[in-house]
C-alpha cells in the first residue's frame, strides 16, 4: 500500500456535498474545544496527514542516532569551554546552566522540525525545540475531532487509521522527571503550566488542564509575574506548585524578571522541579545543529552518529569570518555565502515562529548582504537549502470543494532526548512553515494502512 493510495482513495471519496457537511464539523468541533491559535483557527483543510506504517518506523529509526549525537554535544558542552563557546551562550545563560535540575534528561519533552519526502526517505532537520516544544495537546484533540468527521467515516471502510497521541507521554515526561527530582520523598506533585496569560497558545493549556485533572493530578495554569517564593516554596496564590510545566520561554523569563525572578530563584534552590530545565538553552540555539553540522566537531561522534548527521542534518554554520568546509571543499564563509544566495537561509540563534529568518532565494542581492552584515554582528547561523515536500489538501473555499498544493513539514515529538513518539505537521503556502504563515494550518497525522 502506497501513500498515495491512501491520499488518492481519500479524495476520491471527498465529494463537493460530504465536503461541506465535513467543513460545517469542523467549524463546530474548533469552536466547541478552543482549536484556535489566537483568533485564528487551528485547522483550515479537510484532510489529516497521512504516513504508512513504514514511513513513521523509518522516521523512527532514523532520528534515533541524531538523538544521540545531540546528546554527545550536549554533554560535551557542559564540560568543555571551547565546545561551549560554539553555542553562543549569553552571560546569563552560562549562570543558568550550571543549575542542577534534579533530573538526567535536559529535554524531556522536545519537537524536532524537518522537512521529509516519504517518496525518497529526504529527511533534513532544520530546528530543534529542545526547550518549550507546543502543539502536543493540539494534535491529540485535532486527531480526535478528525476521527469524528464524516468524510472519516467513508474513509475507514477502506483504511485503518491510527492516531499518535502524545498528551500522556507528556505527563509521563513531567512524573518521571519529578520523581528524579523528589529523590524518593513522599510527594505529590503539584503542577502549574507556566506561561504568559496573553500568549495564542493558551487555549492549549486549558486543553493540557483538564487531561491532568482527569488522570488525578492537581493542576493550575498561571502567568510567571503571578507567582510568588516564599519560604516555604513556591505559590500561585494558596497553590504550592513542586512542578512546572515551563511553556514561557527561558529569555523572555528573564527579560521580565532577571535572574532574581521567583521562579528562577526556587529552581536554583530546589524547591520547585521544572520541565524542560534550564540547561535544555544549549540544545534549543540554532546553533547547536551548526555544532553537530561542524567538520571541526566530527570527533564527538562515533560512526553512526555521523552518519545520521550527514544524512539528515543541512550543512549549517555561525555566520563569521572563518575558513570552513562545504561538500568537501575548503570555502571563505562570508564571501561564499554572499555569492551563492540562492541556496541558503540564515536565521537568529536564538528566536522562534520564523522572526528574523531571510530566505535567500526569495530576496534580492542587496537584500542578502544586509541580511548576512546582520547576522555578523550578533548571533546567526547560515544554513543550507533542503527541498520542501508538497501535498494536495482538500478544503473548502466560497461554498466549492478545491484541493491544492500545500507546503508540509514533519515535526517528530521526543521525548527524553531518546526516541520519537508522535508527529506534528504544519501546512503552508509559505515556505515558512508555521501556523501562522499564508495558509497555514496543523493537521493531525495518523498511520494509514489498506483494510
Amino acid at each position: 500500500m502506497g501513500l498515495q493510495d491512501a491520499i488518492q482513495t481519500y479524495h476520491d471519496l471527498l465529494t463537493e456535498e460530504l465536503a461541506i457537511e465535513t467543513q460545517e464539523q469542523l467549524n463546530d468541533q474548533l469552536r466547541r474545544q478552543g482549536l484556535y491559535f489566537g483568533d485564528r483557527p487551528l485547522c483550515t483543510v479537510l484532510r489529516p496527514r497521512f504516513l504508512t506504517y513504514t514511513q513513521y518506523r523509518y522516521l523512527q529509526t532514523a532520528i534515533r542516532p541524531l538523538l544521540r549525537a545531540f546528546d554527545r554535544a550536549y554533554r560535551a558542552a557542559l564540560v568543555s569551554e571551547e565546545v561551549r563557546e560554539q553555542f553562543s551562550l549569553y552571560d546569563w545563560e552560562e549562570e543558568l546552566i550550571k543549575v542542577d535540575p534534579g533530573f538526567s534528561s535536559p529535554t524531556p519533552v522536545s519537537r524536532l522540525d524537518a522537512f521529509f519526502i516519504p517518496q525518497t526517505q529526504q529527511l533534513g532537520f532544520t530546528e530543534y525545540n529542545a526547550e518549550v516544544p507546543a502543539a502536543s495537546a493540539y494534535n491529540d484533540a485535532l486527531s480526535e475531532v478528525f476521527y469524528g468527521l464524516p468524510i472519516t467515516r467513508e474513509f475507514l471502510h477502506h483504511f485503518e487509521m491510527r492516531s499518535l497521541p502524545t498528551r500522556y507521554r507528556v505527563m509521563h515526561a513531567l512524573l518521571d522527571a519529578f520523581r528524579q527530582w523528589s529523590g524518593g520523598r513522599r510527594e505529590e506533585p503539584r503542577l502549574a503550566i507556566l506561561d504568559w496569560s496573553t500568549v495564542p497558545t493558551y487555549s492549549e493549556f486549558r486543553l493540557f488542564l483538564d487531561y491532568f485533572h482527569s488522570q488525578g493530578l492537581e493542576c493550575v495554569i498561571c502567568d510567571p509575574r503571578e507567582v510568588e517564593y516564599r519560604k516555604d516554596g513556591l505559590y500561585y496564590g494558596d497553590f504550592h506548585i513542586n512542578l512546572i510545566y515551563k511553556r514561557v520561554l527561558i529569555t523572555e523569563l528573564i527579560e521580565e524578571g532577571g535572574l532574581d525572578h521567583p521562579v528562577v530563584q526556587a529552581v536554583k534552590d530546589g524547591a520547585v522541579c521544572m520541565v524542560n530545565p534550564f540547561r535544555c538553552k544549549l540544545l534549543y540555539k540554532k546553533l547547536s545543529l551548526a555544532v553537530l553540522s561542524d567538520e571541526r566537531n566530527s570527533h564527538l561522534f562515533d560512526t553512526t552518529e555521523q552518519q545520521a548527521i550527514n544524512n539528515c542534518v543541512p550543512w549549517t554554520r555561525r555566520v563569521e569570518e572563518r575558513h570552513t568546509l562545504y561538500q568537501g571543499g575548503k570555502v571563505d564563509l562570508v564571501p561564499f555565502v554572499l555569492a551563492h544566495r540562492e541556496r541558503f537561509t540564515v536565521k537568529p540563534n536564538d528566536d522562534y515562529g520564523g522572526h528574523g529568518i531571510t530566505l535567500g532565494w526569495t530576496v534580492d542581492a542587496a537584500t542578502w548582504e544586509q541580511a548576512v552584515l546582520r547576522a555578523l554582528a550578533t548571533p546567526h547561523v547560515v544554513q543550507e537549502r533542503i527541498a520542501i515536500p508538497t501535498e494536495p489538501y482538500p478544503s473548502v473555499v466560497d461554498g466549492q470543494l478545491r484541493i491544492t498544493d500545500r507546503m508540509l513539514d514533519t515535526a517528530p515529538f521526543i521525548f527524553y532526548g531518546d526516541y520519537v513518539d508522535g508527529c506534528l505537521t504544519r501546512l503552508s503556502t509559505d515556505p515558512l512553515l508555521n501556523v501562522t504563515a499564508g495558509g497555514g494550518s496543523s493537521v493531525p497525522t495518523f498511520v494509514v494502512d489498506r483494510r
